[in-house]
């Protein structure tokens, strides 16, 4: 290629380019271009209709094409563009989506290439070819600005959100309990106004982390979950799943493989409390080495013998000190009989649970009440026995 053919071509500005440039510069209307980039933006997805004022798009218009063409004149931006930030705070406000501001953003540089390109003639091509870059650099700059401001806005709006709903979310766990009206409007900010009933769980201790992750996994399968931390107890709670066999669905129900409390809010934020103190209880019934969910079913008799030992009352003691003359043997034998049926409910399931007769199994029965005083077979009694061995 003749080296005075590429010397042409080239992208680079030489000295003598300089007075013509900036005339070129000045024969750029902010206004015009403004008029044509508001009829071309008007086609990007998410501007039609616009959910801005198109006073306030002109405005902004207006302003971009006056910093761009400054740029220009400049060979391209040594500072931050005023008109940048506040175009990407706005529109993160309006809620456009950042791929619809990007596409419209970018229709500056159509345009103003188009104006570039009509006030330019034929002895200008090769000088519009060594300013290219500077035009595509100085548009590229103002489009990264923006981007950075509206993602910068997003950021805070986001952070903005999660404080107000922590902040709702903590009301609902105050000292007082909020009145009747202050949780409709709660619950309503939430988007839980429908008083439908709420999963709630709780995890103490190494167990936290495992919820955390659960959690993460339950919103990115599009659930959404709410937290609050009570004391070292993280609670969570969300809506009942109702699409069966959707990958919610198959995702929430893993919660039962964790080692957390589980309880059910029936009346939604109403009885949240209530159910939140329930499953932080529930999810400090564990013992070393059990998994699995804690259950109401499966854990309120270790609450109740809690409860009644914290109030001083030996539940079993005396059922103790009755075995206590039994040699170990026949202790862990009667012993064995009495849970057996206890969880069973039936003597003849009790004695298949254990490979003996049912008449053996009833035999260690009334040995076992003859001596504690406590017979299996009665509700009462039973109780008293489910509870102090929980």
């Amino acid at each position: 290629m003749d080296d005075r053919f590429a010397d042409a071509l080239s992208d680079t500005p030489e000295a003598a380019d300089r007075d013509r440039w900036l005339e070129l510069l000045a024969e750029l209307d902010p206004e015009s271009l403004t008029d044509r980039f508001l009829a071309q933006v008007g086609t990007v997805p998410g501007y039609d209709p616009a959910p801005i004022p198109v006073s306030e798009l002109r405005r902004t218009g207006t302003l971009s094409f006056i910093s761009l063409i400054e740029g220009l004149r400049a060979g391209g931006f040594a500072a931050p563009v005023p008109v940048a930030t506040d175009v990407g705070v706005s529109r993160a406000r309006a809620g456009i989506p950042l791929t619809s501001l990007m596409t419209a953003i970018r229709h500056d540089f159509t345009v103003l290439w188009e104006a570039l390109t009509r006030a330019a003639t034929a002895e200008d091509a090769q000088l519009i070819v060594r300013h290219t870059n500077i035009v595509l650099r100085t548009v590229d700059d103002y489009v990264h600005q923006t981007e950075a401001a509206y993602l910068a806005e997003l950021q805070r709006m986001n952070e903005e959100q999660a404080s107000v709903r922590q902040g709702l979310i903590a009301a609902l766990f105050q000292d007082v309990q909020p009145g009747s009206e202050r949780l409709e409007t709660i619950a309503a900010d939430l988007g839980l106004g429908d008083a439908a009933p709420l999963h709630v769980v709780a995890a103490v201790d190494d167990d936290v982390a495992a919820l955390r992750v659960h959690i993460s996994e339950l919103e990115r399968a599009g659930g959404k979950v709410f937290t609050h931390h009570l004391g070292e107890t993280l609670i969570a709670f969300m809506r009942q799943v109702a699409l069966p066999g959707s990958r919610l669905s198959e995702v929430a129900v893993r919660v039962l493989d964790l080692r957390v409390g589980i309880t059910l809010a029936p009346g939604g934020v109403v009885d949240l409390r209530r159910a939140a103190t329930t499953a932080a209880s529930l999810a400090r019934a564990f013992v070393a080495d059990e998994s699995g969910a804690m259950t109401w079913s499966r854990g309120w008799a270790r609450l109740a013998a809690r409860s009644l030992l914290d109030a001083g009352n030996p539940i079993l003691a005396d059922v103790h000190d009755a075995l206590a003359g039994c040699t170990p043997a026949e202790r862990a034998r009667l012993e064995e009989a009495a849970r057996s049926y206890l969880e069973t409910g039936s003597i003849g399931a009790a004695a298949d649970a254990l490979f003996c007769h049912r008449n053996t199994l009833a035999n260690r029965l009334r040995r076992f009440a003859d001596l504690t005083g406590v017979d299996p077979l009665v509700p009462a009694d039973a109780a008293r026995l489910v509870v102090g061995w929980a």
